[in-house]
């Protein structure tokens, strides 16, 4: 551990606390584009469709990086868990609207649940819960 009084100078658990905040933004950023993935592969008709398939090809690219990226500092289990299940909600509710697929209230409870689900696996891993201090 580095600490110093210095101006100008930062403690170790700032960078890390940073790289951490830093890969739970990239995660959140990768869910986000898995969303965009498992919609465009819906669209694509069994990639029948040039330019949904197009656009699955790059939000696959884009989603796999993004999560190889997020989990430099997250450990796989969580952050593929939360990638899962932030594309999964997703792309049920954009479906809803851009493919006219249906939104019931059950899947609209059991997204919700897997959204609680995702909440808790982010407050889980916390620093603050890993040492046992909350």
């Amino acid at each position: 551990m580095t600490t110093s009084t210095q101006p100008g100078t930062t403690r170790h658990e700032d960078k890390t606390v940073t790289a951490d905040r830093r890969a739970w933004l990239i995660l959140l950023l990768a869910g986000l584009v898995e969303i965009g993935y498992a919609v465009s592969v819906g669209g694509s008709k069994g990639f029948t469709d040039l330019s949904w398939s197009i656009a699955a090809g790059v939000f696959f690219f884009l989603t796999v990086f993004t999560l190889s990226l997020a989990l430099k500092n997250i450990d796989v289990g969580i952050g593929y868990a939360v990638w899962t299940g932030i594309g999964s909600s997703g792309a049920a509710v954009v479906s809803a609207f851009l493919l006219d697929q249906p939104l019931t209230p059950a899947r609209v409870l059991w997204l919700a649940v897997i959204i609680g689900g995702v909440v808790w696996l982010k407050l889980a891993s916390s620093p603050k819960y890993a040492s046992g201090q909350a």
